[in-house]
């Protein structure tokens, strides 16, 4: 454990581009032989503005990436934070619940608060504007977006006082993960099913890119599917009944040209279909 966390400390810029250009790869050709849906879409123009915006996530993170290890640099110092306030926590102890810690606050309490702020959902509306959900669809997130996930990471990384090795090991985890979550694969049900109590699966992350509520607010897990379990927002939905996109902005042509999307969050807010469920 100690030999991974120093490797994630030091861990060069080629390696990290590595594991997210060998990630789209892996499932990008994974689509191509267990396809979940049969997409009728040019599959390279379909990827350009989720490209586009990974880049811009890239730069965003990299130009704020200071601010990332000046945070770790202060709470390791200073021993602050919930990790370093348990005494005689093991090593594996330690990694473990940093990470989780990190998933919760800086993915999922982050996700969770993009959907019930207005102005924030008309940001990360972005994300759920494509009508063809895949490993591409990932990192589609508005520049915006990238800042304010960024500045929950951030908070995390204080609150938790997690070293930089574990914040690189975590986002390594999190950049494979969220690729896989959103593969346009087909796993057998049982098997997904088995994964979604501990990880967020791809079928359990597809029913949240359904296109209406209230399935659009739930399954907020990046990494682990613990917390959706534990705070009540985990729900099901067949594969096959769903819908890919946002009710309030049903245009695909426009859903897939990058300056409309640029100009998404700055539309007036849209109120949604919340369908009724049987009982």
């Amino acid at each position: 454990m100690d030999t991974i966390i120093n490797y994630f400390e030091t861990i060069p810029s080629l390696h990290r581009s590595l594991i997210l250009v060998g990630g789209i790869t892996l499932f990008w050709l994974l689509e191509a032989t267990l396809p979940l849906y049969n997409f009728k879409y040019k599959k390279w123009k379909h990827a350009f503005p989720n490209l586009f915006f990974t880049a811009t996530t890239i730069v965003v993170n990299f130009g704020l990436a200071f601010m990332l290890v000046g945070t770790s640099k202060w709470v390791i110092t200073n021993q602050f934070g919930i990790i370093n306030w348990i005494p005689n926590l093991p090593t594996w102890a330690y990694v473990l619940l940093g990470v989780l810690l990190l998933d919760f606050i800086g993915a999922y309490l982050a996700h969770y608060v993009e959907h019930k702020v207005k102005p924030l959902w008309m940001v990360h509306l972005v994300h759920h504007t494509d009508h063809n959900v895949d490993t591409t669809t990932a990192n589609r997130h508005h520049p915006l977006e990238s800042v304010i996930r960024f500045i929950f990471t951030l908070f995390g990384v204080f609150i938790i006082g997690a070293p930089i090795g574990i914040v690189m090991l975590y986002q390594s985890m999190s950049l494979i993960a969220t690729q896989f979550s959103h593969a346009n694969i087909r796993l057998p049900k049982r098997v997904d099913k088995a994964l979604s109590f501990v990880l967020v699966s791809p079928d359990m992350h597809k029913v949240h890119h359904h296109y209406m509520l209230p399935y659009t607010d739930s399954n907020y897990g990046n990494i682990f599917s613990i917390w959706d379990r534990l705070f009540g927002t985990f729900m099901t939905l067949d594969r096959d009944d769903i819908i890919y996109g946002v009710d309030t902005f049903p245009d695909e042509e426009a859903n897939g040209k990058i300056g409309e999307l640029l100009k998404q969050p700055f539309h007036k807010y849209r109120k949604p279909t919340n369908i009724k469920l049987s009982e």
